[in-house]
């Protein structure tokens, strides 16, 4: 932990829940979002509750991809996990997806506190085959992701929808 900030146990709990569907949980009450910050004190990582989504809550949106990039601050760093839905040449995926959100307009200071604190997050959220880095609003679109997952002679849609 280069930065000296820690993680908290909320985060690996909110991991866990993400990455593993057990049998008992509901469709709807799984967790699409995961958002965590950096706390006031900056001596932790914490699970940005208020902003997490669950299925239910994206279900009925008109676009998926949108609402979870809106949740992202413009100016503001964020780390995330996004249970991504997807369909390639062979079959439909659900990947884990980890963003790192460092915006263009985000103070130095915060991006460097990010940077710095990433791979000590990372070591605690093993497993993770896709990491997607969001600077700019060019890294917000669809396109970007589906780069990351392929590119757009592999990936055919993302989220329901044709790319």
């Amino acid at each position: 932990m280069a930065s000296g900030v820690a993680i908290d146990d909320e985060v690996i709990t909110f991991y866990n829940s993400i990455k593993v569907r057990s049998q008992d949980t509901r469709a709807q009450e799984r967790l699409k979002l995961v958002l965590m910050r950096v706390s006031e004190d900056q001596k932790s990582i914490i699970v940005d509750q208020q902003n997490c989504l669950k299925v239910k809550d994206v279900e009925n949106s008109g676009d998926i991809f949108k609402m979870i990039i809106s949740k992202l601050p413009p100016k503001e760093c964020r780390y995330a996990l996004y249970d991504c839905s997807y369909e390639n040449k062979e079959s439909v995926k659900e990947d884990l997806i980890f963003i790192n959100s460092a915006p263009e307009d985000a103070p130095m200071r915060n991006k460097m506190l990010y940077a710095s604190s990433k791979s000590a997050l990372r070591a605690k959220l093993p497993g993770l085959k896709f990491e997607w880095q969001i600077n700019d609003n060019a890294d917000r679109d669809v396109s970007s992701l589906v780069e990351k997952l392929g590119g757009r002679g592999v990936v055919k849609s993302l989220e329901g929808k044709s790319v």
